[in-house]
């Protein structure tokens, strides 16, 4: 895998001022970095987009000639079944991601109606959540 898209949901842009107890103090900008810096030492590229408007990532998942997703879907992982449906109707492994442990918040954020299209999820470790994600679309090759 060489071309990876990192695609971040609603609110996402506001990382490092919202809710630093649960997302941490990191910019969406400084992740980034992280995952681009990442990516290079993998031998790997990648596309960045961040939107609040669920139709814009339905969007860029159904027109991506990139080999893999690594997806932070936010709120719209307990949402979306458009997004759902996106991944299923593609043919490339997409890893759902969250800074934040799902499963140790609200009930609500326990259901991911993305999970079970994508290939994998990883949840809980921050910003290492993306790092992980593009460690395991690498290993996929």
């Amino acid at each position: 895998m060489k071309n990876i898209l990192i695609l971040n949901g609603p609110n996402l842009n506001l990382l490092g001022q919202r809710q630093p107890e649960h997302y941490g103090r990191q910019t969406l900008e400084d992740i980034n970095v992280q995952i681009a810096a990442r990516a290079q030492a993998l031998g790997m590229t990648c596309n960045f987009l961040q939107s609040n408007i669920e139709g814009e990532l339905v969007t860029a998942i159904g027109q991506t000639t990139c080999d893999g997703v690594v997806l932070n879907a936010a709120a719209y992982t307990h949402t979306s079944v458009a997004l759902r449906d996106a991944i299923a109707a593609v043919d490339i492994p997409v890893v759902e991601v969250h800074l934040s442990n799902i499963h140790a918040r609200e009930d609500f954020r326990h259901i991911s109606l993305i999970a079970p299209v994508c290939r994998g999820s990883i949840a809980g470790f921050g910003a290492g959540s993306y790092l992980l994600a593009l460690e395991a679309l690498h290993l996929l090759g």
